[in-house]
């Protein structure tokens, strides 16, 4: 029966997760195209609080997470479907970690990407979403 609530919390904080990594470039997208300083300031505001207020604390418990219900089915360690998964996951904390490279770039004047980059930057996440859903749900190997 715990194991149940782990996974389904594992599943809600993964969800709180991408919804910050959905939405962060998306303002890096909007930051990229405002030219006054007002507007300027308020997305550095906003790209902040939702990297420490959202999109980091939704990443550690749903790491966190991940590592107990591992604990509690070892055996998934041992097969392939888990080690693409963990590759993928580690692959979004390193696009995590670029997000708030990015905004403290943004913070000092120093971004040097157009809206348009953003707007691809921000598809990214979409894509390791699919695979590890995929993964979870489907094992296929």
């Amino acid at each position: 029966m715990a194991y149940l609530w782990v996974k389904a919390f594992h599943i809600v904080f993964m969800v709180t997760w991408f919804a910050g990594l959905f939405y962060l470039p998306r303002l890096f997208v909007y930051h990229a195209m405002s030219d006054d300083k007002t507007s300027q300031e308020r997305f550095q505001v906003m790209e902040r609080k939702l990297l420490y207020g959202i999109t980091t604390p939704g990443a550690i418990v749903t790491i966190a997470l991940g590592v107990w219900l591992l604990a509690m089915q070892p055996a998934w360690l041992s097969q392939g479907w888990m080690h693409a998964k963990l590759a993928l996951v580690a692959i979004l904390i390193g696009y995590h970690g670029y997000c708030w490279v990015l905004m403290r770039r943004f913070a000092q004047g120093e971004n040097r990407h157009s809206h348009v980059w953003y707007r691809w930057f921000n598809e990214f996440p979409v894509l390791i979403l699919v695979a590890v859903v995929v993964l979870a749900i489907v094992k296929p190997f």
